[in-house]
């Protein structure tokens, strides 16, 4: 049988849009920012590349969640403003011995300072309660490098009784193998280690509030791998103990369950 191949005539501009290499551009990176109140300060939008292209919709939503916290801290600043305007004004007026501009100034400071005494008083009150969910949640997130550390060390263990009968049995493809997985394993936990500076730099910072909290503060260890898995293992358990420590004391303050 013979197969005959028929030729389809196509439009000029039909084949020249084939013949043209059609490109799709790339967005421009886009940027997105907010003017503070604190002298024209700006806070400006993260560009998450590890999730793609940010287009205008992610760079805000990165924006709002810097200005939630931000929002939510302002009350005690701003009542502390309305206390310092009246009273540099008086001041002042007290030190010209200026009668009308003391009598004016009085109220407006007698009204402005019983809400930014509320708003003290309710810091010390809310301290222990912010260090409680702090502690709670850097315990949590210690448990979770705890448990990806486990799984490696799993691993581990087990390439090593592998590697060894390898090495008895001189069966070096496997070997090469085996142990291009142990060090992918040590990689991984490697990586999964480097989530442990941020939380203690956290508790670190955290240590003032410990005293008014009246607490003490928790000694931040110090921690050193060389890769193997002793060492590891000593890290895990280190670690698994930061993590009940900081559960223990939470659980202790205010508000514990």
């Amino acid at each position: 049988m013979v197969t005959q191949t028929l030729e389809v005539p196509l439009p000029a501009h039909v084949k020249a849009r084939l013949q043209t290499p059609i490109c799709i551009p790339m967005p421009k990176p886009g940027k997105a920012k907010i003017t503070l109140p604190f002298g024209g300060a700006t806070i400006q939008a993260f560009n998450d590349i590890t999730k793609g292209i940010p287009d205008d919709c992610s760079l805000n939503f990165s924006l709002m969640l810097q200005v939630a916290p931000l929002l939510a801290n302002m009350k005690c600043f701003i009542e502390a403003l309305k206390v310092v305007e009246p009273l540099v004004t008086l001041i002042t007026a007290l030190g010209k011995a200026d009668l009308p501009a003391i009598a004016q100034a009085l109220p407006k400071f007698i009204d402005a300072v019983p809400p930014l005494v509320d708003c003290i008083a309710k810091f010390f009150v809310g301290v222990p309660l912010f260090l409680r969910d702090l502690l709670l949640m850097l315990a949590k997130l210690l448990g979770c490098v705890v448990q990806s550390l486990k799984s490696v060390l799993a691993v581990m263990s087990g390439l090593q009784l592998q590697i060894g009968s390898a090495q008895a049995e001189g069966n070096t493809a496997l070997l090469a193998a085996l142990e291009c997985a142990q060090q992918q394993a040590q990689a991984s936990a490697q990586h999964a280690l480097t989530a442990v500076d941020p939380l203690l730099v956290i508790l670190s910072l955290a240590e003032p509030l410990f005293g008014l909290a009246g607490v003490s503060p928790i000694q931040t260890p110090q921690l050193a791998s060389d890769g193997s898995i002793e060492s590891l293992q000593s890290m895990v358990d280190v670690l698994d103990t930061l993590a009940k420590t900081l559960r223990t004391v939470a659980e202790a303050l205010p508000g514990g369950d």
